[in-house]
């Protein structure tokens, strides 16, 4: 299980979520990033941004 917390990208923000894979954690915080900080754009750098954030969850294994 991948594991996202948005407060690793956006301090004080307490969202996060778990996907089987990389690609849907993406897909959710993209999605995330857009309805609940506004963004209206996610640059390619956005997106390494959160990959470089997603870690294990050894908690849900």
């Amino acid at each position: 299980m991948r594991l996202f917390e948005c407060g690793s990208l956006v301090p004080g923000c307490n969202w996060h979520t778990r996907a089987d894979n990389d690609a849907e954690v993406v897909r959710r915080v993209v999605e995330h990033m857009r309805s609940a900080h506004g963004e209206t754009v996610i640059r390619e750098n956005m997106i390494d941004n959160i990959k470089m954030r997603i870690v294990d969850d050894t908690k849900a294994a």
